[in-house]
């Protein structure tokens, strides 16, 4: 699933004929240039008779370069090592038959999507788009054959499908985190701690147009690339063929290596036409551990607040520049006003990445472990400054709720969620932003568990179950427990602070 799309064009296969081309060019011997002598053999040298010709009609051919019969068996050693821990992600759920004439009331069908993921853990923890799961009713994985046996096609009751679970999505980057009850699976590395380089060979594997383990040759075109300049995240482009089912599937080097996570596609008539993105994968082993540890994504921050220059900003203000980014705030109490920090300081580095807009500084900042001092050259006046910040956790509601859970007491199984009670200091704390100031709000999912996908996200508040009213946990459980397998269960709840309803049935 991809958020755009094109016909594929002749262009995507330019980086195998190039590479094919230039090996070949190295590999077979050159004609002397006309206008130089050969050298003169020495009398110690023997020289090798002449080989005749090959005759006109002759129908044997010169044998293929050593190099090329060592890459192809490189590629396919390669295809080999990495397609067995790509799986193929079929997601169901319902939508709109058709989005052309909107005036009308929508006919709402049940919708199938296929997309790809990496398996990142051996215990069954799957990387894959965002996008490709939200909204999902269900959601199952198809496990490469072993051996990877993909010759034909693959009869049904042969495939490994696998039911599985949403365990968190973050939407900023476009990143989910799934669970699926096996263990000892394959799984490739991600290559987080190496920037990839432009040129460098790639390739792109995954389900595009729901063919599974397909294999994409390409090279990185270009790094960095920011397609909303609002936003902080930017992205690896790559020629390797890249179409609709292609999402969450891996961009690989030569080592097996996950480069990044196939995402999305500038196209104009629905396929490849050489212009794909992935999410870096620093971006996807951050996301990654944050999901998995807490649910949702922790952010880092400083103290400080800081925004863009303008050319009127810099004049007002008689700044030594008219752009990049100055600190407009520091807290008196935080790390960055103790690290020396202050108003007016233009940003010019962070750990040493260049920082000239705001989103530069926002992913610098995103990505920083919380363990690790920020490192800032500013340049205050027409003096340059190096500080060394300590990082800090940014701390929301969610955070607060998972520390005060006990899993033992806050477990609801039936759901798979954990959740508490809206009692005591909590009520004192959201009860009034709420619109219905009791329930039970759901502080995460339980990655043990695989339960019905049953559409409670973190954060979500419980207000009834069918027609009980739940303000407590002891509430829910007892009407939880008076459902059958097979029972409707239709939960009101508040999200966001508006009132819907999600449903499903029991098992």
């Amino acid at each position: 699933m991809t958020r755009s799309s094109r016909i594929p064009s002749s262009a995507s296969l330019s980086a195998a004929f190039l590479l094919t081309f230039v090996l070949n060019s190295m590999a077979w011997p050159q004609s002397q240039p006309s206008n130089q002598k050969a050298a003169a053999p020495s009398s110690a040298t023997k020289v090798p008779a002449p080989k005749p010709a090959p005759t006109v009609g002759e129908s044997k051919v010169g044998e293929a370069p050593s190099v090329l019969v060592q890459l192809n068996s490189a590629l396919e050693g390669l295809a080999a090592k990495v397609s067995p821990a790509v799986v193929q992600i079929v997601v169901t759920g319902f939508g709109p038959l058709r989005e052309e004439d909107k005036s009308q009331t929508a006919l709402i069908v049940r919708q199938r999507a296929v997309g790809s993921g990496v398996i990142v853990d051996p215990n069954g923890y799957i990387m894959t788009n965002a996008h490709v799961v939200e909204g999902a009713q269900q959601i199952r994985v198809a496990l490469p054959l072993p051996g990877g046996d993909s010759s034909g096609l693959v009869p049904i009751g042969k495939r490994r499908i696998l039911e599985a679970k949403l365990l968190g999505l973050h939407k900023e980057t476009d990143l989910a985190l799934l669970k699926i009850d096996e263990t000892d699976l394959p799984t490739l590395p991600l290559m987080s701690q190496q920037r990839p380089r432009v040129g460098q060979l790639v390739f792109a594997i995954g389900s595009p147009e729901g063919l599974a383990n397909s294999v994409t040759m390409g090279v990185v075109s270009a790094l960095a690339r920011q397609p909303d300049p609002t936003k902080a995240m930017t992205y690896i482009q790559t020629d390797a063929p890249i179409n609709p089912g292609n999402s969450g599937g891996p961009l690989v080097d030569m080592e097996g290596s996950v480069v990044g996570i196939n995402t999305f596609i500038l196209s104009s008539g629905g396929g490849s036409e050489g212009l794909g993105f992935a999410i870096p994968a620093r971006v996807v082993e951050f996301v990654y551990q944050s999901l998995r540890k807490h649910g949702h994504v922790h952010h880092v921050e400083i103290g400080a607040v800081a925004q863009e220059i303008t050319p009127t900003l810099a004049e007002g203000l008689k700044l030594p520049q008219r752009w990049g980014v100055v600190v407009v705030d520091v807290q008196p109490d935080g790390p960055a006003g103790a690290a020396g920090l202050q108003i007016q300081d233009i940003i010019l580095t962070a750990d040493d990445r260049r920082i000239e807009t705001l989103p530069a500084l926002t992913s610098a900042l995103y990505l920083h472990r919380i363990d690790q001092v920020v490192k800032l050259e500013v340049l205050r006046g027409k003096e340059k400054k190096t500080l060394y910040v300590p990082a800090i956790e940014h701390r929301d509601q969610m955070d607060q709720l998972l520390d005060a859970i006990n899993p033992e007491n806050s477990l609801v199984p039936k759901f798979g969620v954990l959740a508490v009670d809206i009692s005591g200091d909590l009520a004192a704390k959201v009860g009034s932003e709420l619109r219905i100031p009791s329930g039970v709000i759901v502080v995460g999912r339980a990655a043990e568990l695989i339960t019905p996908e049953t559409g409670l996200q973190a954060g979500d508040v419980i207000h009834q179950l069918n027609t009980i009213s739940i303000d407590s946990l002891a509430t829910l459980r007892t009407a939880i427990g008076k459902l059958n397998t097979g029972d409707p269960v239709v939960l009101q709840i508040e999200r966001d602070g508006g009132l819907s309803y999600v449903s499903f049935e029991m098992e």
